[in-house]
């Protein structure tokens, strides 16, 4: 019996009808388990600290050729909802467009990754195995999302060979991008104490917004770095400077701070933690005021060198689109920083314009066009 291929728009308008704002699952994990167990995958939920995820794989345990594909079907939420032109969880279609939260980011490249892998599976059993990896943890903390699928895998010997994350990543045109590494990321929150007093005796006070100005000053004094061959130049943000302070005429006792660091290949969380400490502590000494530091490490930079896995990517994109995707490290972090250290990893998925943004869309063609992509990897791959 031949059965009909999946509809990756049908699908995406499923998925977005389930309301699975972070942690709720909003019953979209279960459609996608639905959908591959129909298929034939063997499906298990990895569930952790209140998220669901979902494994799913087609094929031998163990096999020695296993393509995977990484998403989530979390969103952001709504926002002001009477901003929205249409229902956020309507996936209603006006003028080419499919409207609602995840419409972009990223619940129609889950769709064209599920319907291209039972659709190949259906048509083409491969010898390997296809692996699905949902979270519900990505617009989150992350800690129990891809990491928890990930160490499921490891205590039962399941493995992907290779990986695509289905992210958007095209900034302008469908296929002109694809990412094959990603930024580390890091945030540090600073808390000077000082001495309150009077502003017309500031002898009498150790001001520690003084202090806070002098360390922001040298943090941000030079360049981290000048760029390495695969990225851009490390950058440094204040994000946030308080101290509480509503009167005039006092010296506050204490200021706080917080930056963000989005680094590249020159640096680690721990290089980097480092410098922090060693400036704050320099500024401490000069000022006699004391400095701590919370340093959060979201991610560290990472890069899938240029090789088969990107070839293999870069073709079937010019293959249905026209064009040659750059391959890039910009942007934001995902859930790829977890998957490099388990197997190479690529990200292409489609144009990014919308995602969390209000009237948040997808244009309908391009869902179908993103599943081609998807179909010609696995068939490549397994070729």
């Amino acid at each position: 019996m031949t059965l009909d291929p999946i509809d990756p728009v049908e699908l995406t308008a499923r998925l977005i009808r389930c309301p699975s704002v972070t942690p709720a699952e909003g019953g979209a994990i279960a459609l996608l388990a639905q959908v591959l167990s129909e298929a034939g995958f063997t499906c298990t939920r990895v569930d952790r600290g209140g998220i669901a995820n979902l494994y799913a794989r087609w094929g031998k345990q163990g096999a020695n050729r296993a393509f995977g594909f990484n998403g989530h079907t979390d969103v952001v939420p709504v926002g002001d909802a009477a901003a929205w032109t249409h229902d956020p969880f309507g996936a209603e279609v006006k003028d080419g467009f499919m409207y609602g939260r995840g419409a972009c980011d990223m619940k129609s490249g889950v769709a064209a990754f599920v319907a291209a892998a039972v659709d190949f599976v259906r048509t083409t059993p491969p010898d390997g195995a296809v692996i699905i990896a949902i979270t519900g943890d990505e617009e989150g903390e992350g800690k129990d999302g891809t990491v928890a699928i990930l160490d499921w895998m490891a205590f039962n010997g399941e493995r992907m060979t290779h990986c695509l994350v289905g992210e958007p990543t095209c900034p302008h045109e469908m296929g002109d991008m694809m990412k094959i590494g990603r930024r580390g990321s890091m945030t540090c929150d600073i808390s000077v104490t000082g001495v309150q007093g009077h502003s017309a005796y500031p002898h009498r006070a150790k001001n520690p917004l003084s202090a806070m100005v002098k360390l922001l000053a040298r943090l941000e004094g030079e360049p981290l770095d000048r760029g390495t061959q695969h990225f851009d130049p490390s950058t440094l943000a204040i994000t946030t400077i308080d101290c509480g302070n509503p009167a005039g005429n006092v010296i506050p006792a204490r200021a706080t701070a917080r930056i963000n660091i989005r680094f590249n290949d020159t640096h680690s969380g721990d290089t980097l933690s480092a410098w922090l400490r060693h400036e704050a502590e320099a500024v401490a000494e000069a000022t006699g005021t004391e400095i701590a530091l919370k340093i959060s490490v979201s991610g560290e930079a990472f890069l899938t060198p240029p090789g088969d896995l990107s070839a293999l990517v870069a073709r079937a994109v010019q293959a249905e689109t026209g064009k040659k995707p750059v391959a890039s490290t910009s942007g934001g972090t995902s859930d790829a920083r977890f998957v490099k250290d388990h197997c190479p990893v690529i990200e292409f998925g489609l144009v990014g314009k919308t995602m969390h943004q209000v009237d948040e869309r997808v244009e309908v063609a391009q869902i179908g066009q993103l599943k081609a992509i998807y179909s010609r990897i696995l068939q490549e791959y397994f070729a």
